[in-house]
């Protein structure tokens, strides 16, 4: 028996006050999908099934690159963060696993086990951390770690993964992924191919300690915090490195990652057709590395992801990326954020489930442009929100997510017991 956070009757009293119109709502877009030829109980099967992992550190207070503002109750440490992340999972039903971010999370294995365990949550992949100095260690990080010139560096960059991965195989998780922020602010400053080689040689050596049923994510980003050079930019260099380490490598694609109006659909749909395409952070962003909430500036763009991803299911049953939240929370409460993404992920699958496939290849292959584009628009443009509301209902969710958080009082709960926070620091999280 696994314990939960809120108490099951208030989400079912939530519930109760909403359930007559959801079945009518429900019944109304089964009526409207079946005309279409689409069944709407079978859209919600794999609406319920599907998964967003919750990163350890998105149930924290982000920042700006000037100041951080604490919220109430902030998690003071990993088992704050699963008790966190525990709240979302009984809400949703959508996030099932937990990503954790090393030194940020580190504590003992056996006891991250427990803890996720009591609420019956996984570890979804390991996340190491060389883009920022840890109190005690040896070398420093500001020109760079698996890529520095400094051999001593790059030693002590691919043990902390190698301890990552240890930890991993204690707790239970699959995979490693691995982003650094090694580049150069100035032109002349490194040598762009010793330094990539570096990089590639410490990826190796990480490669190979790699558990035979793990996996490994390279993120790219364009860049940050390296303005004038990047050595992972961009989703090319990321695909090299996945086909030069071998067959457990793929390319992880993070949403913010990229230039503004870069097609990423496309990069999805590259990367998933050469077998390299292992997994998503899901964010938003309007000018940069935003880190907003998915969904919540462009949720067109992330419809379009999805329909590639939908797309490449259908051709390959066993294509199963991970997929991740990753955002930054600074002015609202980072458990609201992250429930709310978790369903506007959702959503976007949903609607994706929802393309007529056939109609949309015979356009394709027809070469008839506004026929094709109308089958994405009215998928994208169905309320597919009665579907996600009944899929967490059924399985104990919450069909308003926002409401039902609220009325537990959750976070004024948490705020008695955790010590307020003190500002002043800054960077984002």
């Amino acid at each position: 028996m696994t314990d939960s956070i809120i108490d099951q009757s208030t989400i079912e009293a939530e519930n109760a006050r909403r359930m007559a119109d959801l079945r009518v709502d429900y019944d109304t877009l089964g009526e409207r999908l079946d005309r279409r030829g689409v069944d709407i109980d079978a859209i919600k099967t794999r609406v319920a099934a599907f998964s967003v992992a919750v990163p350890s550190w998105g149930v924290g207070t982000g920042g700006t690159r000037f100041a951080r503002f604490p919220g109430k109750g902030e998690p003071r440490d990993i088992f704050d963060k699963i008790e966190d992340c525990a709240v979302i999972a009984q809400l949703t039903q959508a996030t099932n696993t937990v990503s954790l971010h090393i030194p940020w999370d580190k504590a003992d294995p056996n006891r991250l086990k427990q803890a996720a365990s009591r609420f019956n949550l996984g570890f979804d992949a390991m996340n190491s951390n060389t883009f920022a100095d840890a109190a005690g260690q040896l070398q420093s990080y500001k020109f760079g770690s698996l890529s520095a010139a400094d051999a001593a560096t790059r030693s002590q960059a691919i043990e902390h993964n190698l301890e990552c991965i240890e930890i991993g195989q204690t707790i239970g998780s699959k995979a490693l992924t691995v982003w650094i922020g090694d580049g150069s602010n100035f032109p002349g400053q490194v040598n762009f191919t010793r330094q990539f080689e570096h990089y590639l040689d410490s990826m190796k050596a990480i490669y190979a300690a790699l558990p035979d049923d793990w996996r490994i994510y390279t993120e790219h980003k364009m860049y940050e915090p390296a303005f004038y050079s990047t050595v992972v930019q961009d989703w090319g260099t990321n695909y090299l490195i996945a086909k030069e380490l071998g067959d457990k490598a793929y390319c992880l694609v993070d949403l913010g990652h990229h230039a503004p109006n870069v097609n990423i659909e496309m990069i999805v749909a590259r990367l998933a057709q050469f077998g390299k395409l292992g997994g998503f952070h899901f964010n938003d962003s309007k000018y940069g590395d935003d880190d907003l909430d998915a969904g919540s500036i462009d949720p067109f763009r992330l419809f379009l992801v999805f329909n590639e991803l939908v797309d490449a299911e259908s051709r390959d049953p066993a294509f199963r990326p991970a997929h991740m939240l990753d955002q930054s929370h600074n002015v609202t409460d980072p458990i609201e954020s992250l429930m709310l993404s978790a369903a506007d992920v959702q959503r976007a699958y949903a609607q994706a489930l929802v393309v007529d496939r056939a109609t949309l290849k015979a356009a394709q292959e027809g070469n008839d442009a506004l026929a094709a584009t109308q089958a994405l628009r009215l998928a994208y443009r169905t309320d597919v929100e009665p579907i996600l509301a009944m899929a967490r209902m059924e399985q104990g969710g919450a069909i308003d997510l926002l409401a039902t958080y609220r009325a537990s009082g959750y976070r004024q709960k948490v705020a008695e017991i955790r010590p307020e926070v003190a500002a002043g620091s800054s960077g984002i999280v």
